[in-house]
């Protein structure tokens, strides 16, 4: 069994920041879960540009509000505590924060943990 809690998380390895979102990496590819599962805060009055050529990801809000906007249709989806939206044909798209906005991600295939978003939004396929 794993059991892991966010304060032992926060501050390690396992804890990614950039200038628009924090990412609490709870499950990674080397447990063998399949999936990586994560908490993500966007950070309020923020934008990111992502597109998870690599990965599938299901996102669920359990706090906050704001958006995404698909990239190859301009369409916006409003976000806030109990939405969820999954990335299933590799979207791009926009994630905005009008609020710091809390978001539980799984990944698949699963991050190894270093990832972070290259200049086109993209996570590289990382092995061990």
């Amino acid at each position: 069994m794993i059991v892991r809690t966010l304060n032992e998380i926060i501050g390690t390895e396992n804890e990614t920041k950039a200038e628009t979102w924090s990412s609490r990496r709870f499950l990674l590819k080397k447990d063998n879960m399949g999936f990586s599962f994560h908490e993500t805060i966007i950070y309020a009055g923020t934008e990111t540009h992502i597109h998870y050529q690599n990965h599938l990801e299901a996102v669920y809000c359990v706090g906050g509000e704001g958006e995404i906007e698909t990239v190859s249709d301009g369409k916006v989806y409003p976000i806030q505590d109990g939405t969820m939206y999954a990335l299933n044909e590799n979207d791009e798209h926009y994630l905005r924060g009008k609020t710091d906005m809390r978001l539980i991600c799984v990944f698949n295939p699963p991050i190894v943990g270093t990832e972070t978003h290259d200049e086109n939004g993209v996570y590289p396929l990382l092995q061990d």
